[in-house]
């Protein structure tokens, strides 16, 4: 079978890796409009069930990734000067440059042919091929090249948000809420690797506007930034353009160079697929920054379309019907939370008149109703005993997991924060 994959993001090259590895003789080909490298963006949040994914389908590229990425433990919330509150659990993130160069490697390895700094412009050039898939992201060419055939909906938010990131490494997943003369400005920090973390920066538009940010050049945001982050920063820069960036940009921005304020576009499709075409990840569905699910659902997506057509022996039909089906339930329910949570941060300033923890309380609740236990819970979770205790279970957990799919067992030792040592 021939396939030919638009855009070498993570769901083109993981979706070449996992039909590659089930077909060794299908020829795949991987057409990637930027040079080998090129990315956009910082880090890449995910849990243990994308760890689960990526040893049920590659432990080679698996153990690869996890190398790479690093531990993050508690959420830490902090209201200005006012206080600080915690959210337990855990979760990975990798850098984006370094989780496309494990893949884009793997690919090679297994003879998935590679091309960089091709535009596909239209799909007449590969109209032999048995299977096209559109992994080119958010604003798909081929997608939208397609008119009304996919059932396209797009929908922008209202706040604006500017992708960063900083050398200020943090083990925790942090949010910090910081007032100014113009309202609530914050960030959503975690770490991307060793060294790097991101840092995006988020504000109502009248926040935005009222400081200024649809004047100031780039050089000017981000000294203004560092002032008003000048605690969660701890004196760290923050630093506009990575390694290697790309021209492409998600959910709506384009062009090269230093990141440029953007607002989220939620973008949903009513068929994934026409006649031999079908699109994943971004193409496909958006899913909101603040959820930090889109590249999961991206490999999800990639690995569950090179099961579906090894399980229907390569009919291509057949396969392209029942992974739109699947998808589509699979995904509904995450993207309704996307849409809720960033429903409730575009009116998070009508919750910035609580204390932290009662704060940190609301944001966790953001997805719907909690039961009546949770919010003494939640309390109970502040006390820096029961974290450690938390801390330590979640460790276990994280043990036993990484021994049942297979990964190389590390020694458990978490570095706890200067508050529960």
């Amino acid at each position: 079978m021939r396939i030919v994959c638009v855009g070498g993001g993570p769901a083109g090259f993981y979706f070449a890796i996992s039909a590659k590895l089930r077909h060794p003789g299908d020829e795949i080909t991987v057409l990637e409009r930027n040079p080998p490298g090129a990315t956009y963006g910082w880090g890449v949040v995910y849990w243990d069930n994308l760890l689960d994914v990526f040893f049920g389908t590659d432990p080679r590229s698996a153990r690869a990734i996890r190398a790479r990425s690093a531990l993050w433990q508690e959420q830490r919330i902090s209201l200005g000067g006012s206080g600080v509150a915690h959210l337990t659990g855990y979760g990975f993130s990798v850098q984006r440059a370094e989780l496309l160069r494990v893949l884009a490697d793997r690919a090679a390895e297994l003879d998935v042919r590679v091309v960089y700094q091709q535009e596909v412009d239209d799909l007449d050039p590969y109209a032999d091929a048995d299977l096209i898939v559109a992994a080119d992201g958010a604003n798909s060419r081929i997608r939208q090249d397609a008119g009304d055939l996919f059932g396209t909906s797009t929908t922008r938010g209202t706040n604006p948000y500017l992708w960063l990131g900083t050398d200020r490494f943090s083990d925790s997943f942090t949010f910090a809420f910081e007032p100014t003369p113009a309202g609530w400005i914050w960030c959503h920090a975690y770490p991307s690797n060793a060294g790097l973390s991101t840092f995006i920066v988020e504000c109502a538009e009248r926040t935005w506007q009222g400081l200024g940010f649809d004047a100031r050049g780039d050089e000017e945001t981000l000294r203004t930034l560092e002032k008003i982050f000048a605690g969660p920063l701890d004196g760290h820069a923050l630093i506009s353009q990575a390694q290697g960036q790309a021209e492409d940009r998600p959910h709506g921005q384009d062009g090269g160079g230093p990141a440029r304020w953007q607002r989220f576009v939620d973008v949903t499709n009513q068929h994934w697929y026409h006649d031999n075409v079908v699109l994943i990840g971004d193409a496909a569905h958006t899913t909101h920054f603040t959820l930090g699910s889109g590249t999961a659902l991206a490999i999800v997506d990639a690995a569950m379309l090179a099961r579906i057509l090894d399980e229907h022996a390569n009919d291509v039909p057949s396969a392209l019907r029942e992974f739109d089906g699947r998808g589509h339930r699979a995904l509904r329910p995450m993207q309704a939370a996307a849409r809720t949570s960033m429903a409730w941060f575009e009116r998070a300033d009508q919750y910035l008149d609580q204390d932290a923890v009662s704060f940190a309380y609301a944001m966790a609740g953001r997805h719907g109703r909690q039961p009546p236990w949770r919010q003494p819970m939640h309390r109970a979770t502040q006390v820096p005993a029961v974290r450690r205790t938390l801390r330590g279970l979640h460790s276990g957990t994280r043990w036993a997991l990484a021994r049942r799919r297979g990964e190389p067992l590390t020694p458990r030792v978490d570095t706890a924060p200067a508050d529960l040592q």
